[in-house]
């Protein structure tokens, strides 16, 4: 409209003879009048004054200029209505975005009371894994599922695109997504009992004892009494130096908790990618990133690999080595993969049950407070009083007395069966907080209760925003805020405030040790977390097929983790199921870039027992210069330790209490200044280590890196043969890792 309006102006200044000047004489009034009443249209459509101007004319011209004012005046008329059309648009989209305001806070009740009846039938179910908890957990979860349905209908009506409030058009975006409920009833029944069905092959799989082959109780999670672990999986892999034994125990525990998931899986795939098209996505591993808010996500996650990579390949050297003086070459080769059944963990996710036979300095006593622990009558309660304690400390929340009051921090003695993998809920009503934790009197679950407690605080602290805002500000930050109160709470110093430790070793060779130590957990970690998903976003892409599953899963295992398996695998195996995350549906490149909010209506966040990643070194290095526990350039950021300061905790509370209302960058520049994931902080905390390291390795002429593994490869079947036909053999392509 404005560019006709333009160039009718243009007419009139420009039209050959035509002068536009002030007080000339003998002009036609009546032309003059028009003119002025055209000028004053165009200036209002275009938003200037509506004044009139003296436009004197050439008589001579009048009535071809009479004809172009006649153009003006239709012009202008035809502007006018749509102005006044404009300005009643205007009005009515205010009046949509009140309305769309005051829907959201009715919206918002709603999905609070859907959240809460699922958590509440969930944890039921697993805290009590028997037939009737099941059927209803599955009842609640189809009615919440068309809840769901019809909010997401009457979501989707609103023109929220065109509002104006930003924040309103972000709650308004993130409730377009559907999750899960968007599959059609019996579809979305059928994923949510595959998922059952893992969950529960997971959590009641037994193997029979190496030495009594008549026992046959052994659970992968602790059974325990007050004071110890009993002979369960973990506890094998923790204590047993004979490698039959171990291979024997990671064989049966593959199959019993993996294969006979692997149908079931790969039924989860089908459906979750009909789930993630029907959200608008082209699968559920495009679903799963799109909660990182960053279209190069996976390209910041292989950044953050290769800046971390060097110190794991040192530390992968150093052990390999002295799993070979231990075991011989023949059982761990010397320029090859790290069998796995030997590093100490079922999954190999954590080496640090090998660290007491080969700690750089072992004249240098340990730190290790399981004594202390059991020695001072520690009980899971006091265990979990001392995590409280520590955030108090920050002058962050206490735990409310519901938290005391419901939640499960011992394996129950009446013989049920259930979910004994520690975890923190929200139960979404503003009160209820709780953890579901089997303790033990341990070193690594007197850390692991902080961890726990972690995911509780930022609940307690963004428990005021928005349902749909109630989440981590994304994947990663409730996993890191976990871990970096961990890092505080492992420390000699801390150690020693809670007078646990009498004789901290404070001197070069110690903080080396403690160092190594803590490596073994956190950076050994992050190849296997990152593996995890790079597994599953191939199998939800489609480039990870069924017929090659195992094949995929070990390829890269070999390639980014330089583990192998201690015996030859096949496609009638289905080892990722073995580890809880991929049985469970938890998404877990979380925890290597530190639930999924927006598929997941309960907010349930389940953590193994060392669980570190990239984004609590940021954090921590953050808080501790705030603390004045570490200056930039400096050794002291391991020995750093926040407890009792508020300023500390003044910063950690204000990123927390934004959950995720706004996106991650935002929320993480409040705290550290930092917009971007950066490894410079891992870094910086172990350059000791990776100086010693170096040094060490290039003095035991160790080999940096792996070759290709001599176990053979899992086999694929062939796609045009029937599934129970014998398995034929995969790839013979190998990877180098250097």
């Amino acid at each position: 409209m404005l560019s006709d309006l333009a160039n009718t102006e243009k007419k009139i200044t420009t039209w050959p003879g035509v002068q536009i000047a002030p007080s000339q004489s003998g002009i036609n009034e009546e032309t003059v009048r028009c003119y002025r009443r055209a000028t004053f249209t165009l200036n209002y459509a275009r938003g200037f004054p509506a004044s009139g101007v003296d436009c004197p004319l050439h008589t001579a011209r009048d009535s071809m200029i009479m004809k172009i004012c006649g153009e003006l005046a239709l012009v202008g008329a035809i502007a006018s209505v749509f102005i006044v059309a404009a300005q009643g648009r205007a009005e009515e989209r205010a009046a949509e975005e009140a309305a769309g305001r005051e829907y959201i806070l009715k919206l918002d009740e709603k999905v609070g009371q859907a959240k809460n009846k699922r958590a509440l039938a969930n944890w039921a179910y697993e805290s009590n894994m028997t037939a009737y908890n099941e059927e209803q957990m599955m009842i609640v979860s189809l009615e919440v599922a068309e809840e769901e349905k019809e909010n997401w209908k009457e979501t989707m009506s609103y023109l929220w695109h065109e509002f104006e409030d930003e924040d309103l058009k972000r709650m308004f975006q993130k409730y377009t997504i559907l999750g899960t409920s968007a599959l059609p009833e019996d579809l979305n029944q059928r994923l949510i009992q595959a998922i059952s069905n893992m969950q529960s092959t997971y959590a009641k799989a037994t193997i029979c004892d190496y030495k009594d082959r008549n026992k046959c109780d052994l659970h992968v999670e602790p059974e325990t009494d007050r004071w110890r672990s009993l002979s369960e999986i973990t506890n094998i892999f923790a204590t047993s130096q004979d490698p039959e034994e171990l291979k024997y125990a990671w064989l049966e525990w593959h199959r019993v908790a993996g294969a006979a998931s692997k149908g079931n899986f790969t039924e989860y795939v089908q459906l979750n990618n009909e789930a993630a098209k029907l959200n608008g996505y082209d699968n559920a591993a495009e679903w799963w990133l799109s909660e990182y808010e960053a279209s190069d996500s996976e390209v910041q996650f292989a950044t953050l690999w290769s800046q971390v990579k060097p110190l794991y390949l040192q530390i992968h050297a150093y052990v390999r080595r002295h799993l070979r003086l231990k075991y011989g070459d023949e059982v761990v080769p010397a320029r090859g993969p790290i069998p796995a059944h030997l590093l100490g963990n079922i999954w190999a996710q954590t080496w640090g049950n090998v660290e007491y036979f080969t700690r750089p300095h072992k004249d240098k006593p340990e730190v290790d407070v399981t004594a202390a622990l059991i020695a001072q009558n520690y009980t899971a309660l006091k265990m979990f009083q001392a995590a409280e304690d520590f955030f108090k400390s920050l002058n962050l929340s206490g735990m409310p007395d519901l938290f005391w009051e419901r939640s499960i921090i011992e394996r129950p003695d009446d013989g049920r069966e259930m979910v004994c993998h520690a975890s923190a809920w929200d139960f979404f009503d503003g009160e209820d907080f709780r953890i579901k934790q089997c303790t033990t009197i341990t070193n690594a679950f007197f850390i692991t209760t902080h961890h726990e407690m972690g995911h509780i605080q930022y609940y307690l602290q963004y428990k005021d925003q928005p349902q749909i805002y109630r989440s981590g500000a994304n994947p990663g930050f409730h996993e890191a805020v976990g871990d970096v109160i961990a890092l505080s709470v492992s420390t000699p110093k801390h150690l020693k405030k809670m007078g646990l430790l009498q004789e901290g070793p404070e001197d070069a060779e110690s903080n080396i040790n403690q160092l190594y130590k803590m490596g073994l957990d956190k950076i050994v970690f992050l190849p296997f977390a990152y593996v995890l998903d790079l597994f599953r976003y191939g199998v939800f892409r489609g480039t990870t097929t069924p017929e090659s599953y195992n094949c995929h899963f070990w390829m890269l295992r070999e390639a980014l983790q330089g583990v192998q398996p201690p015996a030859p695998r096949s496609e009638y195996d289905f080892d990722p199921a073995a580890k809880y995350h991929v049985s469970a549906d938890v998404e877990y490149m979380r925890h290597f870039a530190l639930a999924n909010s927006s598929k997941v209506l309960v907010m349930v966040a389940k953590s193994p027992i060392a669980i570190p990643g990239v984004r609590q070194f940021q954090f921590h290095r953050a808080l501790c210069e705030l603390a004045g526990e570490y200056t930039p350039g400096s050794d002291d950021l391991a020995s750093c330790d926040i407890y009792n300061n508020a300023a500390a905790g003044s910063a950690l509370g204000s990123m927390l209490s934004l959950g995720s209302s706004k996106p991650w960058p935002d929320a993480m520049e409040v705290l550290t200044g930092q917009r971007i994931m950066d490894a410079s902080a891992v870094l910086d905390y172990f350059r000791p280590l990776y100086d010693w390291l170096i040094e060490e390795n290039a003095r035991t002429g160790e080999y940096i890196g792996w070759e290709a593994s001599e176990v053979v490869l899992p086999l694929v079947f062939n796609s045009e043969t029937r599934s129970d036909a014998e398995p034929q053999p995969g790839p013979s392509k190998r990877l180098t890792t250097e």
